[in-house]
């Protein structure tokens, strides 16, 4: 019926169809009750036109019917047994087609055996209207060709049956593939059998999928592109002309990579021909050839974007970089930089991962320096670090941390960051292990340099090569409460530094068992413990002028050390009034410990290598007391202002965090608590002092110098002895956190004797939403406990650093930090840096001005700027690990 009509019946019987109709000879049973029998006539009568069914009671209906059986379709619902006949259709059925089925639908469908497609593989057109001429189907009116995984729509469409060629016009969009293909086009010519066409006047994306308004993307690096006159050539292939790609959304895309040619791999890359790079239409660069991703294809060879700056000392600063992905698990970036004012800079990565256990990452970079501006000084040098870990033959565990450095002038000179320009040590170790039932044995070799000035040769190096160690867990003495355990040692260590050198390899083998009886009584605790220690030397320092002079003398120290530990059982309670939705409980710890160690009567002839060699006779009490207070959530709801960026979830969960090594110098990411009940330990708060017994350490103090013993070093790291004394100084260790992006720490040393504070560290990290705020405090007043107070070196030390910000990186719109460094005591600004980001939705562009003081080596100011592109990188030299949020 040409406007339809409705049939509802349990049996219908078809004596014929349409001319050219191949009928299905077998009887079809649809699921769920749609229609329980269908029964066909013999398909090959060729009978007059007609439908007759005694079910059907309205002969008008029926006499309707049969005048326009050449338009007819039959379909179904699941719902009251409906047969929906459709108007102007052309049904070619296959006679061993399964008999599933088929949706309701508004307009006509047509599936059509295509002879050059797999077995199997059909054509499906729907169309208001279809036309059919020999193979030549004529289709108008909301189009759809659907083949393999492709769609097809447009107004009006030509296919020819026999060729597979589709024909199209009118608002052509053309959809589908592995990797979410969308071309749009004005009218195209496409191959349904080789998958190949032309489309005119093109708008296409690739990785997303479009569902009616709305888009989902694929891929995080979707690829846009339009064009002229796009060529398909092949499943994963177009050839793009005179077009434009980008990965901003269209139409007004604030990049663009305009190119006489494109051409596209979907799956790997494009490869642009003679284009021009424009921002907001404004021409910026002319490439004959470049590379864009198509696809998350990871890690690719070729040359990256270029770098550029300005600096006051380096002048203007270009550079260029080449990527070589050597396989799947190998990886090297080489690079070099002009400096106008200086010379040339070179850097180069290698990373590999050999396995899922194994790592190696190396890092280069050096300067050729023609020599600093009014000095002419060469401030040239290198720096090598390489951090590795590998699985070892036999169950070993190898590691290596390695770090090169030629010179601290170079390292004040040229660094990028502030605190890695006044770090003066360079640590190298590297050592391979292996646990077993409770026992670790250690292969170790180090080299530590402190750098005392950039005066060439003015450092301590001390290295350790090699080192054997054996040491042991605590273990049960047969089925006593008595433990046991060793700690053994063989190397060979060296000293180098002004005034003192020692052997190329001076011989120490240190030994040091130990029992304790750990005892516990209604909550009160007392572990007794007894230790030996032996250490032998081949060599020993003859206390003669300076810091002495080493002798090719053994030295065999021996010492017994016993302490008793006793705490007393923890006091707490429980509020039970709730503070902003928790409850809080409160604990103190008190604690007391009793130290002896004697027989360390040759104190001033050992070497000092490490903190092996700092042990000394001592006689002491330590008291303290931690008070601990914690919080519980009484609220299953999410914690309230916390929405992390979706990036900063995904380094939250691969634990990718940047770090630095100077607090306040970079903003902590945004963390969020679980939802849920949780405790937190909000407050804890460590007094403690010391009593000594011994107040001349066994003889090993020597008035008004800086000495450092292993009971000093351990307690507070402020070497406070220079002269004989019965209280240490009060220590106080604070640490606040009130939620996940809030922490506060303030470390404290009181010096009762002297009445001052010795030291005073505050470091604070706070971030809400969007805003962060971090800062430091360090305040040091130990006259000639640092150093030796000669040549002017100063007594106090009084420095801030202060960071404040708004927003992260891949924040849309405005971020903004700012860092300084101030130095109270000389009323100094150390360096400072102001940072901003504006990203749109496919770039972003960020400028930084910063300025370093350091001394006569280096006043500088520098204006870095970065300008990303979205999934292709980043223009210019200010570095995303060296921001400061």
């Amino acid at each position: 019926m040409r406007d339809g009509g409705v049939i509802a019946a349990d049996h219908i019987r078809i004596e014929e169809f349409p001319e050219r109709a191949r009928l299905m000879a077998d009887a079809i049973r649809w699921q769920n009750g749609v229609a329980s029998n269908i029964l066909f006539a013999d398909a090959s009568a060729v009978l007059p036109c007609g439908v007759s069914s005694p079910l059907v009671p309205d002969r008008k209906l029926a006499r309707s019917n049969m005048k326009s059986c050449r338009e007819l379709i039959i379909t179904a619902t699941r719902l009251r047994h409906v047969l929906l006949l459709m108007t102007l259709v052309t049904s070619q059925l296959l006679a061993a087609q399964s008999a599933a089925p088929q949706q309701p639908a508004s307009d006509a469908q047509t599936s059509i055996p295509a002879t050059k497609l797999a077995p199997g593989e059909d054509v499906t057109i729907r169309a208001k209207e279809q036309e059919k001429s020999g193979a030549i189907y004529h289709l108008r009116g909301d189009v759809e060709v659907d083949f393999r995984a492709y769609h097809f729509r447009a107004a009006e469409v030509t296919y020819d049956s026999d060729t597979g060629e589709v024909q199209a016009t009118g608002q052509v969009v053309f959809d589908g593939g592995e990797r979410n293909e969308h071309v749009e086009a004005s009218h195209a010519v496409y191959n349904v059998n080789t998958e190949t066409g032309t489309f005119y006047d093109v708008v296409g994306m690739i990785g997303a999928r479009f569902r009616g308004k709305s888009i989902i993307l694929t891929t995080s690096n979707p690829f846009i592109f339009t064009g002229k006159v796009v060529e398909k050539q092949g499943r994963n292939r177009y050839i793009v002309h005179h077009g434009i790609i980008t990965s901003c959304t269209l139409p007004h895309p604030k990049w663009t990579f305009d190119a006489e040619k494109v051409d596209v791999v979907i799956g790997e890359d494009a490869k642009i021909y003679h284009s021009t790079f424009r921002i907001k239409k404004v021409p910026i660069f002319y490439f004959p050839y470049a590379q864009h991703p198509v696809d998350n294809l990871g890690r690719q060879t070729g040359f990256l974007l270029p770098s550029g700056g300005q600096s006051s000392r380096k002048g203007t600063i270009l550079g260029e970089s080449f990527y070589w992905a050597i396989n799947r698990s190998m990886d090297a970036t080489i690079g070099a930089e002009y400096f106008s004012a200086r010379g040339w800079s070179q850097h180069g990565e290698f990373r590999a991962r050999p396995s899922d256990k194994s790592y190696i990452e190396m890092n280069y970079f050096g300067v050729l320096d023609r020599g600093a501006p009014g000095t002419g000084q060469d401030q040239g040098g290198e720096n090598v670090r390489l951090n590795a870990e590998l699985a070892l033959p036999f169950g070993f565990r190898g590691v290596a941390s390695i770090d090169y450095l030629s010179s601290f002038l170079f390292r004040l000179a040229f660094s990028e960051t502030f605190s890695q320009a006044v770090n003066s040590e360079a640590k190298s170790v590297a050592f391979a292990s292996k646990n077993f039932k409770g026992y670790s044995f250690d292969v170790m070799s180090s080299r530590y340099q402190n750098f005392q000035s950039t005066t060439p040769g003015d450092r301590i190096m001390i290295i350790h090569a090699p080192t054997f160690e054996l040491s042991t867990a605590e273990r049960r003495i047969l089925d006593t409460r008595a433990m046991w355990s060793f700690d053994t040692a063989i190397e060979g260590v060296s000293r180098r530094e002004p005034g003192l050198v020692t052997g190329d390899l001076v011989g120490r083998f240190d030994m040091n068992p130990r029992i304790s009886l750990p005892m516990v009584f209604k909550g009160w605790s007392l572990r007794p413990e007894v230790a030996l220690r032996d250490t032998f030397y081949t060599q020993q320092l003859s206390p003669t002028g300076g810091v002495g002079t080493p002798q090719d003398d053994t030295l065999n120290r021996r010492a017994v050390e016993a302490s008793f530990e006793l705490r007393p059982p923890a006091v707490s309670r429980i509020f039970e009034k709730e503070l902003l939705g928790r409850k809080l409980k409160h604990t103190i710890e008190p604690r007391a410990i009793y130290r002896y160690v004697g027989g360390v009567d040759q104190f001033p002839l050992i070497i000092r290598f490490d903190g092996r060699d700092i042990l000394s006779d001592t006689s002491e009490i330590e008291v303290g007391l931690v008070n601990r207070l914690y919080a519980k959530r009484t609220s299953q709801a999410p914690q309230p202002d916390c929405s992390p960026a979706p990036e900063q979830e995904q380094k939250k969960q691969s634990g990718d965090f940047q770090t630095s090594s100077l607090p306040g110098t970079t903003a902590v990411p945004l963390r969020c608590e679980d939802a849920g009940v949780a405790t937190r330990e909000v407050l804890k708060w460590e007094i403690g002092q010391k009593y000594f017994l011994n107040q001349d350490f066994g003889g090993a103090i020597v008035n008004g110098r800086r000495n450092v013993f292993t009971t000093s070093a351990e307690f507070t790291g402020i070497a406070f002895l220079t002269e004989p004394r019965r209280w240490s100084p009060i220590i106080s260790r604070l640490r606040l956190q009130t939620s996940a992006n809030t922490d506060l720490q303030w470390n404290l040393d009181y010096d009762t004797r002297k009445g001052r504070i010795n030291a005073s560290t505050v470091l604070l990290n706070y971030r809400w939403r969007e805003i962060f705020l971090g800062g430091s405090h360090a305040f040091l007043n130990a006259p000639g406990e640092v150093f030796t107070l000669t040549n002017g070196a100063p007594t106090e030390f009084n420095q801030f650093r202060i960071l404040l910000g708004y927003g992260h990186p891949n924040k849309r719109g405005l971020s903004a930090g700012t860092s300084v460094g101030f130095d109270a005591n000389l009323q100094f600004l150390q360096y400072s840096s102001v940072q901003t980001t504006y990203n749109w939705d496919c770039c972003g562009f960020s400028v930084e001005y910063r300025r370093f003081s350091l001394g006569s080596v280096r006043n500088e100011n520098q204006f870095r700027f970065a300008f990303t592109l979205a999934n292709i990188g980043t223009f210019g030299n200010l570095r995303r690990q060296e921001r400061l949020f």
